[in-house]
């Protein structure tokens, strides 16, 4: 009986809420409809209550305010309205701190009204954040002292002692000042997590030495050009490029010498092509070139002003230049041709490219060829 009672009233808060959304969209709605769900209820029990006092005034302030509620809380079941969240706790808090205010002036049940005030502070910072929320919660502030504070109690129906009135305004301000310190916490901690998750994910798509993509990185950037030039029907075409006898080079100048290629290629690769093009450090001293919009012709142009850049390139190691060329297979990808396909077939004449001698293009293509 208890766990259907539970379910039934978590789908009732859940009203609006949609597996499309992403997690925080439907956590504001959940507790938009927490907030609206137990404003409806308790209004309507203290308008009862009031009611039976014969309080007919508060008690019909209490009804309009518990109608108020249940409308935002059922918002979200029409789309038509639109943005619902935005509205239902733009409504939420304009209601609740408008009867805040009317409960300071009226009085309510034995002078008690004034009470309800510390309700404010939570509501106005998680519906409005930070920033909104103190100024929110400074107008407030200003509003309570006027009504509190004005000459003969012009502002109210009712009377309170000025020692009452002080303990309820200095209190206030030290319950909005507590949350407030702890929304500023919470905010804080929340960058922090999401400068600590982008640094992650950062690492995980990026190769630590070269700051290109990496292969799992690469892999976005290839899906989604891979789509995008099916459904525009516009080329495009790979690179894959080789350093030639790198080896020879780790053995020379160890490993410190490798690396220093590695990155001064990098930079170099990042200076020679398009904006639009993208590269990736595939292996170990392998390098995938992405060319949307390219030609196999075009892609061939490219491929050749790298290798005459990288050849050109004077890189300088423990007061030594070390001379580096490299080799690059090509090739455009066709109809029908899936991603993996494409780069075995540029990797195939990467091969055929150090088989006929290093330092060159493959296929080798004029204006008027395609591979």
């Amino acid at each position: 009986m208890l766990h259907s009672l539970n379910k039934a009233l978590k789908r009732y808060l859940s009203i609006g809420t949609n597996r499309r959304f992403d997690r925080t969209t439907n956590q504001q709605l959940f507790v938009s409809n927490l907030f609206s769900f137990l404003g409806y209820i308790v209004t309507l029990i203290l308008a009862v209550s009031s009611y039976v006092r014969e309080d007919f005034v508060l008690a019909i302030v209490l009804v309009i305010a518990s109608f108020v509620f249940l409308f935002c809380h059922h918002i979200h079941r029409f789309a038509m309205f639109g943005d619902t969240i935005k509205i239902s706790t733009r409504i939420v808090f304009v209601a609740v701190t408008s009867l805040l205010i009317y409960l300071v002036y009226y009085g309510g049940n034995a002078n008690t009204g004034p009470l309800w005030i510390y309700i404010l502070p939570p509501i106005a910072f998680f519906f409005s954040g930070l920033k909104k929320g103190l100024i929110t919660l400074g107008i407030f502030v200003v509003i309570l002292s006027l009504m509190f504070f004005y000459p003969d109690n012009a502002l109210l129906s009712t009377s309170y002692s000025l020692e009452f009135k002080t303990r309820i305004f200095y209190s206030f301000l030290t319950v909005a000042f507590l949350f407030g310190f702890y929304e500023y916490a919470r905010q804080q901690s929340f960058e922090d997590i999401r400068k600590l998750s982008e640094k992650f994910e950062k690492q995980a798509m990026h190769d630590p030495l070269t700051g290109l993509s990496n292969r799992r990185g690469m892999r976005h950037f290839l899906e989604h050009e891979y789509n995008r030039s099916r459904r525009a029907n516009t080329p495009l075409s790979l690179l894959l490029v080789d350093i030639d006898k790198f080896k020879k080079i780790n053995d020379e100048y160890l490993h410190d010498g490798g690396d220093h290629v590695l990155e001064e290629l990098a930079k170099l690769f990042i200076e020679t092509i398009r904006s639009q093009d993208k590269v990736a450090r595939w292996g170990g001293e392998e390098f995938l070139f992405l060319l949307p919009d390219t030609s196999a012709n075009d892609a061939y142009v490219l491929a050749e002003k790298l290798r005459e850049a990288v050849m050109n390139y004077d890189i300088k190691f423990a007061g030594k230049k070390i001379s580096v060329t490299i080799s690059t297979g090509l090739n455009e990808i066709e109809p029908g041709v899936n991603i993996d396909q494409a780069i075995n077939s540029a990797d195939h004449h990467l091969y055929e490219a150090k088989s006929k001698g290093r330092n060159q293009t493959q296929p080798c293509i004029n204006s008027s060829e395609k591979p």
